[in-house]
Order: structure tokens, then sequence, then C-alpha cells
């Protein structure tokens, strides 16, 4: 309250005055700071959390990035398609091979077992 009520001036505090508000001020800077330490603590295990999974985001990148490169050299569709193809063609060249030789085979089995009946008669003589 104004001392002099037609002057406007406003009187001096007190030093008990500027105590109190100075205890004010600390009190409320206190709890500021505890404040932040309190909302900075899971900061710190979010920001750890998100630099663990940024890790494994990397980790994750060099395999697929592995995979695709091991992908490039494998045979697409129509090449494995052509490559089936193919190999049903051999197959099918491999089994008329296979009857050609069956009489080449039972040519070669009478020659050996004629050679046998020889070399057994000419055992016996």
């Amino acid at each position: 309250m104004p001392d002099n009520p037609g002057t406007g001036k406003i009187p001096a505090m007190t030093p008990a005055e500027i105590s109190q508000y100075f205890a004010i001020a600390l009190a409320a800077l206190a709890l500021l700071g505890h404040a932040k330490g309190y909302f900075s603590s899971s900061e710190k295990e979010v920001d750890a959390r998100l630099d663990r999974h940024g890790e494994d985001l990397k980790a994750h990148d060099r395999r697929i990035q592995t995979i695709e490169n091991e992908m490039k050299h494998l045979p697409d569709r129509d090449s494995q398609h052509r490559i089936e193809l193919n190999m049903e063609k051999i197959n099918g060249r491999l089994d008329t091979l296979n009857e050609t030789l069956k009489p080449i085979k039972a040519n070669g089995e009478m020659l050996n077992q004629l050679l046998i009946e020889q070399a057994k008669e000419q055992a016996k003589t």
C-alpha cells in the first residue's frame, strides 16, 4: 500500500518481503528442476530403445541387401522354365539312347558268355 495516496509512489520493499519472494522463486526453480529430471529419465530410456531399434534396423537392412544381391544371380521365371524344358529334352534323348544301347549291351553279354565258354573248353584240354 502506498504511503502517500496522492503521490503514486510505491514504497520500497523490506528485506523480509524480498526474502519471501526469493524463497518462492527458489522453490519454483527447484520444482522445475525435479520435473525436468523426472521427465528426462524416461526420455533417456526411450532414446536408448530407439538407438537399439536403429541398430537392429541397420542389421536387417544389411541382411536384406545380401539376399537381394544373391537373388540377382538366380534365374527368373522364364529362364527357369527354359531350363526345365531343356532338361525334359535331355531326359527324352537319354531315354532314347538307353533303348538304343540295350541291344549293344545284350551283344556284349553274349560275347562275354561265349568267351567264358571258350576259356572253359580250352582249360579242359
